[in-house]
């Protein structure tokens, strides 16, 4: 079985002045040192226990890759250590260690032997790994003329042509069509339920929030946050909406899920509600229900415009629905310190059985990326219940009208 320990683990580069300075120390290395430490990474302790998918997130530049390159050994850490107990099979960069000149299937052979395969075992799933990967005859053409989506195909069909105890991904399946990836994700999913622990560095929050257990976020080389992965998600969401300065804070409710708010604070989520037809607070809707979500802003300084946006996420935090006042045309303009604003959106709650929480923007324009007021995360929890539709699954409610015939 798979595990990882990491503890006080650091990587640092030396950082010369000059390049006199770098062949001085190399000629006199009892001398003084002439350089200084980038520290791309310090002081990070965590475990990824058997059979659990940890998802790695953070901004460009975090040390996420430097981070799995230590895990997999092929950079070695300056203070700390990695402990990995199984066998590991990482896709870290796009084609890496395929050599250009070499047909499809010689690299699926050196990559198989790299990995630990002997070369009859190599031969034998080499057809499993020719139909995975569905590259046809190009498997027998220099990889120089692959696309980085043929690439992507073979390198993941070769790493998880046998169910390795570890699985380690960085980024490498963002290249590929809409079609491998909702493949390759299935087969990640197969394996994690199969026992195989998984390490996924990706900036898709669907992916992390749909495959991992938990997920930790790196940002300035530290470990910022570790928690379930909606609550990392947020708060990563968060950071980067307030890269300006925003405030961030972070609050567990009394009832359980943890709330992330952000933004300038120049507008301000009051109150949010959901009404029913008769205009009471309800908690409970009923599958199919004509609701209303009832969102009071309190203005807090002059604003030039106003965007006001809302999102319904299931119990796992994956959006289920959003929209703005952007997009429906209706940006208030010119608001004055003081004033309050309400806004009623109407809607059927055409949704599955289950649990959903509303999530509240306040911004200047399409996103909230531009100038955030206020991004306020678990506005407002609600269950749905079925009580007059028919028996379905899903998270939507598509009432059918199904012809059957008979010959």
């Amino acid at each position: 079985m798979g595990h990882i320990t990491v503890s006080n683990l650091g990587k640092a580069y030396k950082r010369y002045p000059t390049r006199w300075s770098r062949i001085a120390e190399w000629i006199m290395p009892w001398g003084p040192k002439r350089h200084d430490l980038k520290w791309v990474l310090e002081g990070l302790n965590f475990k990824v226990n058997a059979g659990e998918a940890m998802g790695i997130v953070g901004m460009n530049g975090a040390g996420k890759s430097t981070l799995l390159k230590m895990i997999t050994g092929t950079t070695q850490p300056t203070q700390g250590w990695v402990k990995v107990e199984g066998t590991v099979a990482a896709l870290l960069e796009l084609g890496m260690g395929f050599h250009p000149d070499f047909t499809g299937r010689q690299n699926a052979v050196m990559a198989g032997q790299l990995l630990g395969l002997t070369s009859s075992e190599v031969k034998e799933i080499m057809p499993a790994i020719e139909s995975f990967a569905e590259i046809g005859s190009y498997i027998d053409q220099p990889v120089r003329v692959y696309s980085s989506g043929m690439q992507m195909r073979l390198a993941f069909s070769v790493a998880t042509a046998k169910r390795p105890d570890i699985l380690i991904i960085d980024e490498a399946l963002s290249v590929g069509d809409s079609y491998f990836q909702h493949k390759s994700f299935e087969r990640i999913r197969q394996y994690s339920r199969e026992g195989t622990t998984l390490l996924i560095v990706s900036h898709d929050k669907g992916a992390v929030q749909g495959i991992c257990d938990r997920a930790i976020l790196l940002n300035g080389g530290s470990l910022a946050l570790e928690s379930d992965p909606e609550t990392v998600m947020d708060f990563y969401n968060a950071m980067l909406a307030g890269q300006s300065g925003e405030r961030v804070t972070q609050t567990v409710h009394a009832a359980g899920g943890v709330q992330t708010i952000s933004g300038g604070g120049e507008a301000l989520v009051h109150q949010t509600l959901l009404l029913d037809e008769d205009g009471r607070p309800i908690e409970v809707v009923k599958v199919g229900q004509a609701v209303t979500l009832a969102i009071t802003i309190l203005i807090k300084e002059d604003i030039e415009q106003l965007v006001i946006g809302y999102q319904i996420k299931d119990r796992l935090g994956q959006p289920i629905f959003g929209t703005n006042t952007f997009h429906t045309k209706q940006i208030l303009h010119n608001l004055r310190a003081s004033e309050s604003i309400r806004c009623q959106i109407k809607f059927d709650a055409n949704l599955g059985p289950g649990s959903y929480s509303v999530s509240i923007s306040l911004h200047d324009s399409e996103t909230h990326l531009g100038k955030n007021y206020e991004w306020r995360d678990r506005a407002l929890v609600f269950s749905v219940i079925n009580v007059e539709r028919t028996h379905f699954v899903g998270m939507a409610w598509l009432p059918p009208q199904i012809e059957v015939l008979r010959d």
